[in-house]
């Protein structure tokens, strides 16, 4: 990333100069503290060779930093009352490509050229699929920083036996490495949500989990308070054949999913030829 500062572009003034009311129905928190904005982009290791992805793109707080640092942006918004603002942010910023829509309905794969990274102040209720879709769907994607609310983002870091760790906790972690982590408080986003939000950086680690994996790992946490055995056992596994392998690999066999290290689950997918 060079050394020129960032312009800013003043997300409240955007707001109030173009007449736009945040949606809630959209999920829609909008960004003002722009030393956010630098932090992210660091976080996220944004350099002049990048193509970075970024997921509701607002006023354009966050897609003119990216403009100025990447090679190339692409930049998903689904409400188009925000066009002007987000026109006159972006007036002489660099090859940033706007793509108007639903995210989770955008062709990810048909983007060109792919993205390596993925930078977003993510609405909410898309936060955990935005995240580990991109996982699988863009292999291409080396790094993540995003703004998601802080009990998601707690729950995509927990650990074994914690009561966040969940299927999300699982596949996220076999896929990815958490390098950052910060708390941030309502006061920063218009309006201000009624929740805590975190900043999390992450960065791709081997393979992401396969969709036999990812299926196995859903099943196992369907039904949290069942074993592992009993709730693969509802999904057609023959039970014995499960506990088998858990005490293979030297887990108990009355394990919960809960127990299991992310781990565990590739093994226990190979041991039983898990097919989803």
């Amino acid at each position: 990333m060079g050394s020129d500062p960032v312009p800013r572009v003043g997300t409240a003034r955007q707001l109030r100069r173009h007449g736009v009311r945040p949606d809630r129905r959209l999920g829609q928190h909008f960004l003002l503290d722009e030393n956010l904005v630098d932090l992210s982009l660091r976080q996220a290791e944004v350099g002049p060779g990048d193509v970075v992805l970024e997921i509701g793109a607002g006023t354009g707080v966050l897609t003119a930093a990216l403009a100025r640092a990447a090679r190339v942006v692409h930049a998903v918004e689904v409400d188009r009352r925000l066009e002007r603002a987000l026109t006159e942010a972006l007036a002489g910023a660099g090859d940033v490509r706007v793509i108007w829509g639903d995210a989770m309905d955008v062709d990810w794969g048909a983007l060109d050229p792919p993205p390596t990274a993925l930078v977003a102040n993510l609405p909410y209720d898309i936060a955990t699929p935005v995240v580990l879709e991109s996982l699988w769907r863009l292999p291409s994607v080396e790094r993540w920083s995003v703004l998601a609310q802080r009990e998601v983002v707690d729950r995509w870091l927990a650990t074994p036996g914690t009561a966040a760790y969940g299927a999300a906790s699982v596949l996220l972690q076999l896929g990815s490495e958490a390098t950052f982590r910060r708390a941030v408080g309502p006061e920063v986003f218009a309006p201000p949500p009624r929740v805590e939000s975190a900043m999390v950086a992450l960065r791709r680690r081997g393979q992401p989990p396969s969709p036999e994996v990812r299926d196995l790992v859903r099943a196992a946490f369907a039904t949290r308070r069942k074993t592992v055995a009993n709730a693969l056992a509802a999904r057609g596994a023959d039970k014995s054949a499960v506990e088998a392998a858990l005490t293979a690999a030297g887990r108990d066999p009355s394990a919960r999913a809960g127990d299991l290290a992310p781990s565990d689950f590739p093994a226990l997918t190979g041991a039983l030829r898990w097919t989803s």
